[in-house]
């Protein structure tokens, strides 16, 4: 199983100097605003978010109707559907578009947690200096606002998806037995926190919880994202050669703005799909009710509730996460670096928030938030019913240095770092070249005038057949992935990457 992941973050954004805000050309509008080599040919034909894992062919989506309510819409406004979309595929490798209502930053695939961390950072920064050479085109200072997280506390969410390569030989139904368990307790080290209950009905305070996206996810399996969200999402489009490859798309976790955080939760995921893919299914951490365990979990923050497993056990979400733990300690004897530091950091992790959670405000966003939260009401004499948190809850959030309170934290050496600044402003340029996404940013790089259409998985250059299409569906060993960079770096012309 090779070590592959990447993230993709949905954007929240305002306009803080209008009334009403119009979200699909404000994010339009900040995704155009970039000033980077990119190619904004996207090719959507190799793209069916009908195909199902679980072996058949979707009739229709539960967000259907809303897609065609937002088209009828669209056909009002004075830009063409690529226009909207303006999908642009950066040279660091990385994807960057309009997703109708949000910005949204797909990192390049990383197989290193370093590479991964960032790359994500690198979106934030990205995204923030499109929102400055926004401002500076109205002339309004501050007036784009951006928000790395998962509510906007009136009833809507949107997502931050981990994705990994796996095997198609592994089962789907092995896959899902496997991670369901997992996920339901990832949150304890992985949620980014949020005050109050929220629903479509709107938003409730009156609570502190772990996760911002346990109150939208509803079933344990479904192909939908936006309506009965999943712990576990179907959508079998793996972006690489289908007959040997699946991408899983898991779209339940929050928007991390900790990179530890972030380092933890992608890390301790590979470690529990390799365990799947070995065939280490835990029976004994089957969970009862999963859905149902999900949202009490993220309600309580002494983490002492218990949940019921299928054998009729009751234990604590740090106690499930330790079957896992336990099991994967057996399963890496012997561990590589990354592997070592991640089953290091998780068993601290899980023994310090057992002891007391508050000592992890330095590295978990859910705990620092909190630690601010509680500051906040403390000064003030209130609770957690004060409307006012949900402000500062937001503000977490923001990606402005001048007002963002994680940005401050981080300024002020409170946050546990695991990338430099250097290796930030790396990603910002250039693409990971042990992994595929090396080849292509290069190609936009030094080819963008030439190349026709692009996506994860093919290059089509102008005046090229399609059998001389540049692939990359199964360009996924690190050693290949760099020798076809040197190669790709060494090209003078687009006939040349044809001649080998």
């Amino acid at each position: 199983m090779y070590r592959l992941y990447g993230l993709e973050t949905e954007y929240g954004i305002t306009r803080e100097d209008l009334e009403s805000v119009d979200p699909v050309v404000e994010s339009m509008e900040l995704v155009r605003a970039h000033r980077r080599p990119f190619r904004s040919d996207w090719d959507y034909s190799r793209e069916d978010p009908k195909q199902d894992a679980r072996g058949f062919h979707a009739k229709s989506l539960k967000q259907d109707q809303e897609e065609e309510d937002f088209e009828r819409l669209d056909r009002h406004r004075p830009f063409t559907f690529h226009q909207m979309k303006s999908d642009l595929m950066l040279g660091n490798g990385a994807r960057f578009y309009n997703d109708h209502t949000h910005p949204e930053y797909s990192t390049p695939e990383c197989s290193s947690l370093r590479d991964l961390v960032a790359h994500d950072r690198a979106g934030e920064r990205i995204l923030l200096a499109c929102a400055n050479l926004r401002n500076e085109a109205l002339g309004k200072t501050g007036a784009v606002q951006l928000y790395k997280n998962n509510t906007d506390f009136h009833g809507h969410s949107y997502g931050c998806h981990d994705n990994y390569l796996l095997p198609r030989a592994v089962p789907f139904g092995q896959i899902v037995a496997g991670i369901t368990p997992f996920l339901v307790t990832r949150q304890i080290f992985a949620g980014a926190g949020k005050v109050g209950i929220e629903d479509a009905s709107g938003h409730r305070p009156g609570l502190f919880q772990i996760s911002q996206r346990a109150d939208f996810i509803e079933v344990e399996l479904s192909i939908d994202t936006m309506h009965e969200r999943p712990i576990v999402n179907t959508r079998d489009e793996p972006h690489a050669d289908p007959g040997l490859y699946r991408r899983l798309h898991l779209i339940l976790g929050d928007a991390n703005m900790s990179e530890y955080a972030t380092a933890l939760k992608v890390g301790v995921t590979w470690i529990v799909l390799h365990l799947i893919e070995q065939g280490a299914l835990l029976q004994d951490a089957l969970i009862e009710q999963p859905v149902a365990a999900l949202r009490q979990i993220s309600r309580d923050s002494s983490l002492k509730q218990t949940i019921r497993l299928v054998n009729g056990r009751r234990i604590t979400p740090i106690e499930h996460q330790r079957l896992y733990l336990e099991s994967a300690l057996k399963a890496f004897p012997d561990p590589d670096e990354e592997t070592r530091w991640t089953l290091t950091n998780w068993e601290e992790t899980l023994r310090l928030l057992e002891a007391d959670p508050m000592t992890l405000a330095d590295r978990l966003d859910w705990v620092a938030k909190k630690w601010l939260l509680e500051v906040f009401m403390a000064s003030e004499g209130t609770g957690w019913s004060d409307p006012r948190l949900s402000s500062l809850d937001l503000e977490y959030h923001n990606l402005s240095p001048h007002r963002g309170l994680f940005c401050a934290l981080e300024a002020e050496g409170k946050m546990q770092r695991t990338v430099d600044e250097a290796a930030i402003q790396k990603a910002i340029e250039d693409p990971p070249l042990s992994t595929r996404a090396g080849v292509r940013g290069l190609c936009v790089q030094k080819f963008l005038p030439e190349i026709d259409r692009i996506q994860w998985e093919r290059i089509s250059f102008k005046g090229t057949t399609r059998d001389r299409d540049l692939l990359l569906d199964r360009l996924f060993d690190p050693d290949s992935a760099r020798a076809e960079a040197e190669r790709i770096r060494h090209c003078r012309k687009v006939e040349e990457i044809f001649s080998r």
